[in-house]
């Protein structure tokens, strides 16, 4: 089975998404996620003076690096008239110790003229002397040829040309850029076999979305010959987005018999659709085919009855095969496999079968009825597992609690103060706490009250805090869906949820969830 390169650009080419906008802890848990979903390439930024964000991103992973992952920094070549190996800019690349470079650089002369202002010739001379100088520094380098289509529509022995500099510099990778989005298949097919002509270099596809084609048009390189698949998780990218991988890579396994992500990982695929859609604090995929709560989901009557049967009947692949799970809303049956795969990933043995599972279905139903998500709140979902299965009970009890928000008599910074009563077996603690906002407050509160019964808490720190309106059309009255990181000395990371028509009250039922799952590990840890 031929393996076709996956290149990951949601860290980059992604957050360039108009309703995109990720930290640092977002992008590195992201990344630890396609890492352990296998894909080859997963390029984090373009790290720069200005860019802080990607320069602390590069940073945190050069301390604890990717297992299977190489990971690639993004930049341009270097400016006209500065040899590269004087450029700044390719030096920031360098410094972010990754092992691989991508660089673009200009395939269509309109852009050359008329955007660069600078000669043909002296285009070929900063592409051939920035892959050659990245390339003597130790580092892989992979060229996109930026507007590559339009380009060799345009003047397609310039285009070409410019893939031979590229070539010539000993570029590793040429990956042919639709950046527009505009191509239809047809000339995605002609520009690659075109360019297949000029050197040895392996190529890739880099497609945009404008045109709704993104997916086919990187299918259509692929059955030409292309070698390396550019995109994104769910499609995120700039303007209309890129192409999907989400639909790429099960469509080149499923489909056209090509290896894409390593044995067993893609039933990975809709968990990590979803963990990025809320990392990114976007609505989890709904109509996104394979990975959308609705890709395999059946209403009407005759559907229904014909999956119930012979469920390829109106199901083009196995849900299971890519993670996801048939769905009745009819009767609503779906999920146990998936809750059995989860549940064993927590070390949590689960019979498909067995009352016991089936409790665990219903009261997940019920919760997702209410407007709750647990692809990335992994701890909230254990912990209902466990209380579905006897095995937890929380060590403490908010009885009552109240949250405060005012002003100075000054001016200036508003007052938020938190009160809250906690139950700790037959004690119970009254306490008080400011914050610098409400939920940071209650956080206080809480942790006032409860630190002094368990002193692990005190290596817990709040360090990620998301709020999605789940039912917008109720406008103020809309229940709210927030989502809380928390994170311990030893590195450890979990994160949980809270859903309420109350801000306040989702918050601090993702607060309770984390510090209960805290001490849980805190409990369960086994000395070094």
């Amino acid at each position: 089975m031929q393996k076709i390169t996956l290149f990951d650009t949601t860290l980059r080419d992604g957050s360039q998404m108009a309703s995109v906008a990720f930290s640092v802890k977002d992008k590195v848990r992201i990344a630890r996620h396609l890492d352990d979903l296998g894909v080859d390439y997963l390029e984090g930024g373009w790290p720069s003076p200005t860019n802080t964000r990607d320069i602390a991103f590069f940073e945190e992973l050069r301390a604890t690096p990717l297992h299977h992952a190489r990971l690639s920094a993004f930049g341009s070549t270097c400016r006209s008239g500065v040899p590269a190996c004087e450029d700044k800019q390719l030096r920031h690349l360098l410094a972010t110790g990754a092992p691989v470079v991508t660089i673009f650089g200009k395939s269509w002369d309109l852009h050359v003229t008329d955007a660069l202002r600078i000669s043909l010739e002296e285009n070929l001379r900063m592409i051939e002397d920035s892959v050659a100088f990245l390339l003597s520094q130790g580092v892989e380098v992979i060229y996109d040829a930026e507007h590559f289509f339009d380009g060799w529509r345009d003047n397609p022995a310039y285009a070409l040309d410019t893939l031979r500099a590229a070539a010539r510099g000993g570029a590793a990778w040429l990956a042919l850029c639709d950046t527009n989005g505009g191509s239809l298949a047809w000339q995605i097919e002609a520009g690659l076999r075109a360019a297949q002509g000029v050197a040895d270099t392996p190529l890739g596809i880099h497609t945009h979305n404008d045109s709704e084609l993104a997916v086919a048009n990187t299918l259509a390189a692929v059955a030409v010959g292309a070698r390396m698949v550019q995109g994104t998780i769910n499609g995120y990218g700039e303007r209309c987005g890129n192409a999907n991988l989400c639909a790429v890579i099960p469509t080149l396994e499923l489909k056209m018999g090509y290896q894409a992500l390593p044995a067993g990982k893609l039933a990975q695929l809709t968990p990590t659709a979803h963990f990025v859609a809320e990392v990114a604090n976007m609505a989890p995929p709904e109509f996104q085919a394979y990975v959308g709560n609705a890709a395999f989901a059946h209403k009407g009557g005759v559907h229904i009855d014909s999956v119930m049967k012979v469920k390829r009947s109106y199901e083009h692949v196995p849900p299971e095969a890519v993670g996801n799970v048939t769905r009745l809303l009819v009767s609503d049956q779906s999920g146990g496999s998936t809750v059995v795969e989860r549940a064993a990933r927590m070390g949590i043995p689960l019979d498909k079968k067995s009352p016991a599972t089936a409790e665990i279905l219903t009261k997940l139903k019920e919760y997702e009825h209410e407007g709750y998500e647990f692809e990335a709140a992994e701890a909230s979902f254990e912990l209902l597992i466990r209380r579905c299965l006897n095995d937890f009970t929380p060590e403490f009890d908010v009885r009552d609690f109240r949250v405060i928000v005012g002003g100075h008599v000054m001016g200036g910074t508003p007052l938020s103060e938190a009160i809250v009563r906690v139950r700790i077996g037959e004690l119970e603690a009254h306490t008080v706490a400011d914050g610098d906002g409400p939920v940071h407050a209650l956080d206080g509160a809480l942790r006032k009250a409860l630190e002094p019964h368990f002193p692990p808490l005190a290596n817990f720190r709040l360090t990620d805090y998301k709020v999605r309106v789940v039912n917008v059309r109720a406008g103020t009255a809309a229940r709210v869906r927030v989502l809380v990181e928390t994170t311990d000395t030893d590195g450890r990371n979990w994160s949980t949820v809270g859903v309420h028509e109350n801000i306040i009250v989702a918050s601090l039922e993702a607060l309770c969830d984390a510090l209960s799952y805290g001490l849980r590990l805190a409990h369960t840890r086994q000395p070094a």
